[in-house]
């Protein structure tokens, strides 16, 4: 996957905020390396990865080294990649070799690696979805159910592991949900009122049942989430709304698991919505390796 839409703004800001807390402020200072290593050693260190699955911000790596050496006054370190974003990687293969002042190496390691192996882990759990779904014509969708300040960031993760994403905010796409209904007194009062309001925006609206499907195709909606509906009542729901003749995309959501996807997949909806992808993936295991320094520098 190119790296043209990643989130570079977002992952300065990330990136700077993460120092100020290892750090204690700006500059800062990691008190270890500063008293043991000197400002003028220079050495190579590789990333590995230390489990299979896929990568996702290898941006982030220039951008914390960059920051690291900006503040330490020392010269940036140099260095390239060996894979892309959405490349898969193997336990013990190479990720990036980079060579710079240890000094910056050492302080920008665990940021650096934090938020490579999160965003890592992101997209290799979204790759099981969309190799699940492969052939099926659903997508997996990602959700607002993400890590506060890195939405951007895990949202291009989900993109780099094969996955979709929805909203990003509640800005730009109205969602109209139980709550909604209940304070504007119906589904549709509650659609119609987000489009007399914000005309400009898409309407997505959450169903539970196919009668509420029906509803709200009638009242303008061509977007339905349709949540924890059974395999079977989303196929008779989905089966519904294909009759009215109306263009309208369907998302399967609620407690999807990935033993069940080809079945949901199956009744014909146009997406499977996961929180998951984004609330609860492991990190892919990460590792930078120092190669050791020759007593000569020492």
């Amino acid at each position: 996957m190119s790296d043209h839409d990643f989130p570079r703004e977002a992952a300065v800001a990330v990136v700077r905020g993460a120092l100020d807390e290892d750090l204690g402020g700006d500059p800062g200072v990691d008190v270890t390396v500063d008293s043991t290593i000197p400002r003028d050693q220079v050495a190579i260190a590789r990333i590995m990865a230390r489990g299979d699955g896929v990568v996702a911000g290898i941006p982030i790596v220039a951008t914390v080294f960059g920051q690291v050496s900006h503040r330490l006054g020392l010269p940036a370190a140099t260095g390239h990649t060996h894979v892309a974003d959405g490349d898969r990687v193997r336990r013990g293969d190479p990720v990036a070799t980079l060579r710079g002042p240890v000094q910056s190496l050492l302080v920008g390691e665990r940021t650096m690696l934090n938020l490579l192996s999160r965003l890592s882990g992101v997209a290799t759990h979204t790759r099981l979805w969309a190799d699940r779904l492969d052939g099926s014509g659903a997508r997996v969708l990602d959700t607002r159910k993400t890590t506060p300040g890195l939405r951007a960031l895990e949202k291009y993760a989900v993109r780099c592991g094969g996955g979709t994403n929805k909203r990003m905010g509640l800005f730009d796409v109205a969602m109209v949900k139980d709550n909604h209904k209940i304070a504007a007194g119906s589904l549709t009062a509650a659609y119609d009122a987000v489009r007399a309001r914000h005309p400009e925006v898409p309407v997505q609206v959450e169903v539970t049942t196919t009668a509420e499907a029906l509803e709200s195709v009638a009242a303008g909606a061509r977007f339905l989430l349709c949540d924890n509906m059974s395999v079977d009542l989303l196929r008779t729901t989905v089966q519904a709304v294909r009759a009215t003749g109306e263009q309208v995309e369907l998302e399967a959501t609620g407690g999807l698991t990935l033993d069940l996807a080809a079945a949901y997949a199956a009744t014909g909806v146009d997406y499977l919505s996961v929180g998951a992808l984004t609330h609860s993936s492991p990190i892919l295991d990460l590792a930078l390796d120092l190669d050791p320094v020759p007593p000569t520098v020492r």
